[in-house]
């Protein structure tokens, strides 16, 4: 028997997933909705002095094997490469090389992963990478945005103005957007109520059509010890229980929220979670590196004072976007 939810609604789940409905002997989620993959050539980039070779495909799966888990979105981190904390030659040339490993590797697995490509959207490239992206099946599921390590700047008119032709762009493709909300730590960015809202009322209007999944509960993660982002996040609750414009197509992620959180932590993000709607919420690990691995970051989020009823919904939640390809694996 089934420890938490309704024996059907997870039966008809695993089903759309193309999995056997008896693989699922325990309370996990059927899908991390947040993932990455790291080539050896932005393995070196972020850790020049280490051995580390990255997390290919190969290795993201045994993760999920271990965790039960049976799909997984990946996101791909081009973006780095176009962060204005480096200085890179030949710039474009490895975000779009990163895009297309990531290509690769989702397609040695099309039944466990799907993913997404990634650019710095004040980059001049970044529409042109947008529409290379959208002419790749593997790649044309979404788009991922980074805002803090693209230095993106909700108060600038500019960014904002390039931000509404990024996400009509990828409205235009059918893409959805995954967007990591929270500005700049280490620069200090101005990030609050405010900037949730000029998101909102602003950028959200560019694409009506697709999925937009705000990350780590407009936060950063690991944990959620940010007043900053628990301001942007309870600006954005406020907007979709009182229905706002371009609330209807809003979700949340997890990724690496409940990690190491005190009580007092793990109760605001159970008031953030139920403030938007369990429906909305969908889970994810973010990157496996170190002790954030897909089993005990859901070890970790299980651990929030929610009921099993909400774990059991958030467990079964599937984004939108992959609901088409989920009984084929094809993108």
């Amino acid at each position: 028997m089934r420890a938490f939810g309704s024996v059907l609604a997870s039966l008809i789940a695993a089903v759309a997933l193309g999995m056997p409905a008896t693989a699922r002997p325990a309370l996990v989620p059927l899908v991390d909705h947040h993932q990455h993959l790291f080539s050896p050539q932005v393995a070196r980039l972020l850790r020049p002095d280490s051995s580390w070779g990255g997390i290919s495909a190969r290795d993201l799966i045994a993760l999920l094997d271990s965790a039960d888990i049976r799909r997984a979105v990946v996101l791909s981190v081009a973006y780095t490469w176009g962060s204005p904390a480096r200085n890179v030659s030949d710039e474009y040339a490895h975000v779009r090389a990163e895009n297309n490993w990531i290509a690769e590797q989702v397609a040695s697995a099309p039944r466990r992963l799907v993913g997404f490509c990634s650019v710095n959207p004040l980059k001049p490239y970044a529409l042109d990478e947008i529409e290379r992206c959208a002419r790749n099946p593997w790649l044309r599921n979404g788009l991922k945005l980074h805002f803090g390590n693209s230095d993106v700047q909700l108060d600038d008119s500019v960014h904002v103005a390039q931000l509404r032709r990024v996400f009509a762009a990828a409205n235009r493709h059918h893409m959805a957007i995954v967007v990591h909300l929270r500005e700049s730590i280490s620069r200090q960015r101005p990030y609050g109520a405010r900037e949730a809202r000029i998101f909102l009322e602003q950028v959200v209007p560019s694409a009506p059509d697709v999925p937009i999944q705000i990350a780590h509960l407009a936060g950063s993660g690991p944990g959620y010890a940010d007043s900053a982002a628990d301001s942007a996040m309870s600006e954005l609750g406020r907007a979709v229980a009182e229905h706002r414009p371009g609330t209807d197509h809003l979700w949340f992620d997890v990724a690496s929220i409940a990690n190491d959180v005190t009580a007092d932590i793990a109760a605001t993000i159970v008031r953030r979670i139920r403030q938007v709607g369990v429906n909305r919420i969908l889970y994810g690990s973010d990157s496996a590196i170190g002790s954030n691995l897909p089993r005990e970051s859901w070890a970790a989020f299980c651990r929030l004072p929610l009921t099993p009823a909400e774990l059991g919904t958030i467990a079964r939640n599937v984004a939108p976007y992959l609901r088409a390809t989920a009984a084929t694996g094809r993108p």
